[in-house]
């Protein structure tokens, strides 16, 4: 088999027969489950992404048909055979490791020989699904891929520019590569270098010079800036041999180039923390004007503040950090090198009055972009600019990197796990939103406090679990589990003086469960004092306001939590309380819209289909408020008006009439 996605998409059969799906989704879902690799896609989530149009039963029903349509293509014949598999929240494609592009491509950049990089770099045709449309939410999912892909295949090209010996043919595909690259993008400097390199091993010195002056002239054209130092200090070295009449064919690299290599290569790996840990490069001055380097500086040392205040969080230094400032760097050299899991790198551009500040976030080992977006702003607000760029950067990765940590203490070991993997275990567990899920993380939580009492995040998960029990009518002790509630919020508030996150948990629970919504929002006040950056804080802030106090603040602060982590795995809470805030407030059509896309990200929640019922009856929709009662009861058969105090948690008294009338008119019975 051979599947191409490094371009269009292309599959053709073991026999040599291209094969066609039957509509541009399925191609895109196929796609889709190569990328995913062996995790796998969740079902809900890989519908909302190509069918956000649709209603959840319709969308469910079309990817059931794109499988069907899939599977018809590959019949089974033997273990060779491509399959999608799964289970009732996970689909996944079982293919042979040499079948699709992108795999083998991703094996050659790991290498460290001439031929295998360059059997890669043939492999980079184009970009990801190039010329492939990507509807609704899939373009979130595929940006920062399609990021990756284009830098991997510009490190690459950079690597085989620069080998000590490179082979005719290593050359050849060398050169080819970064001509593609510069067709993509006349801005990519790096494919511009190995171009220029290439020219000057084969003493063709002046049309290293033109390539030179091609990449100075695209720069000045798009960005209006100069070429990189690398760049410059590449072109300076080829006139001053050019000067001295050397034959460049017979030289190789630059030596100076090479020593650069040799030196990284000499420094030692220094060994990974258990915690996650992260390094903060420099970002690029891409704007040629050096006034603009405090700048880009203040930024890095804001965002390095500002993760060190995280505090389940490894941050290297910023001093150990600047010393790679100016130098084209491998991330995953310099993880080895500074004994981290991941880094973040980042660049500047000025373009007239606008500075416009791009960031990625890189699990090194593995070499995948998790996170990458850019920010612009005026120049003349260059310090507001600097703080709204290091406060989404932190919002953003935040949850990032708790879902990749997730990922990797689920491939652990069980037999070597500590309490720190017992918590991001129950976090994954959690993260299901179903009732098993909740079963299965809460021993995880306990194991993890039994191993280290005060282990504040712990503690304040667990009471976030009495929450979510509560919040879905899944509480079966209820005096039991509100005065393990009581205790647990109690230890975080000793214990977790420094970690955000748990005392935002804590005074979410303390509030809505026990009813105590001072000393609540006393914590989440304490959380937002210590982390300003930290989205669960203003998150559980929003929704404490919006139960008990003013519903324009709780929009306000629930805005921001989505500000700062626009991609999180709880939008749907947010969601859910910026829509109950919206009903208390009276406006009712604002209040609907968002309680039923919550639904739909989340069709579990009852909280949001108890929302969505009672701002679509008070909006008229009555249809449309039945609808939730009865898929409300479904998934709760013992909810009534007369329990609803069970389940709505504490709410000031006032609202609590309002949502309870609101209800009655929406069906649910007494």
């Amino acid at each position: 088999m051979h599947i191409r996605l490094l371009g269009g998409i292309e599959v053709v059969s073991a026999g040599g027969q291209p094969l066609h799906f039957a509509t541009r989704k399925t191609s895109l879902l196929f796609a889709a489950l190569v990328l995913a690799g062996p995790k796998g896609l969740r079902r809900d989530r890989v519908a909302a992404m190509l069918w956000a149009g649709s209603g959840e039963q319709q969308a469910r029903n079309s990817l059931r048909q794109a499988l069907v349509d899939i599977r018809r293509l590959f019949p089974s014949t033997g273990d060779e055979a491509i399959r999608i598999e799964g289970n009732a929240d996970t689909i996944w494609l079982a293919a042979n490791a040499d079948e699709a592009d992108i795999w083998i491509f991703d094996r050659g950049c790991r290498a460290d020989d001439g031929a295998s990089l360059a059997a890669a770099a043939d492999l980079y045709r184009s970009e990801l699904l190039d010329g492939q449309s990507s509807p609704g939410e899939i373009d979130d999912w595929l940006a920062p891929l399609r990021a990756n892909y284009t830098r991997k295949a510009l490190d690459l090209v950079e690597r085989l520019s620069l080998l000590p010996e490179l082979g005719p043919r290593e050359e050849e595909v060398c050169k080819a590569l970064a001509e593609r690259l510069v067709a993509l993008d006349p801005c990519a400097e790096q494919a511009h270098r190995a171009l220029i390199r290439i020219f000057r091993r084969r003493g063709k010195t002046n049309d290293a010079f033109r390539q030179f002056l091609a990449c100075k002239e695209a720069l000045k054209r798009e960005f209006d800036v100069e070429p990189e130092e690398a760049t410059r200090a590449l072109v300076e070295r080829i006139e001053a041999t050019a000067e001295l009449g050397e034959p460049a064919a017979d030289r190789g690299p630059p030596q100076a180039e090479l020593s650069l290599l040799e030196a990284k290569a000499a420094r030692p790996a220094v060994s990974v923390p258990e915690k996650p840990s992260i390094a903060v490069l420099p970002f690029q001055n891409m704007s040629g004007d050096a006034e603009q380097e405090y700048f880009t500086d203040g930024v890095v040392e804001e965002i390095t503040t500002a993760l060190s205040h995280v505090n389940w969080l490894f941050v290297i230094a910023r001093n150990s950090a600047f010393a790679y400032k100016g130098q084209a760097v491998d991330v995953t050299r310099v993880a080895r090198e500074l004994g981290v899991r991941y880094v973040l790198e980042g660049s500047v551009r000025r373009a007239g009055s606008r500075l416009r500040v791009a960031g990625q976030l890189v699990e090194a080992a593995a070499g995948v972009t998790l996170w990458a977006d850019r920010f612009e702003g005026d120049v003349s607000e260059v310090f507001e600019l600097q703080d709204l760029v290091a406060s989404r950067v932190i919002g953003a990765i935040s949850p990032r990197l708790e879902q990749a940590e997730m990922a990797r203490a689920k491939r652990k070991p069980t037999e070597s796990l500590d309490a720190y993997d017992h918590y991001l275990r129950g976090m994954a567990s959690l993260y299901r939103w179903t009732r098993e899920g909740l079963e299965e993380a809460l021993p995880q939580f306990y194991k993890a406090i039994e191993l280290d009492p005060d282990f504040a995040a712990a503690q304040g998960a667990t009471a976030w679990c009495y929450f979510w029990r509560m919040a879905n009518g899944w509480m079966t002790d209820r005096q039991k589990e509100t005065a393990e509630v009581s205790r647990l919020v109690g230890n975080v508030a000793i214990a977790g003086q420094d970690d955000a996150v748990a005392l935002a948990f804590g005074g979410l629970a303390l509030g809505y469960v026990i009813g105590d919504y001072e000393a609540g929002s006393s914590l989440a006040d304490r959380a937002l004092a210590l982390n300003p950056n930290c989205a669960a804080a203003w998150s559980a802030s929003g929704c404490l306001k919006a139960c008990h106090d003013d519903p324009d603040i709780a929009i306000e602060h629930l805005s921001r939590a989505r500000r700062l982590s626009p991609l999180d795995p709880l939008t749907f809470f947010m969601q859910t309380c910026t829509a109950f805030a919206h009903f208390v407030a009276g406006r009712y059509d604002v209040a609907w819209p968002l309680a039923e896309a919550a639904s739909r990200t989340q069709p579990y929640y009852l909280t949001g289909l108890r929302v969505a019922a009672a701002s679509n009856a008070m909006a008229g929709r009555l249809d449309a408020a039945s609808k939730h009662i009865a898929r409300s009861l479904a998934l709760d058969p013992e909810l009534t008006l007369a329990n609803l105090t069970h389940v709505a948690g504490h709410i000031r008294p006032a609202y609590f009439v309002k949502y309870f009338e609101a209800l009655r008119l929406a069906g649910l019975p007494e």
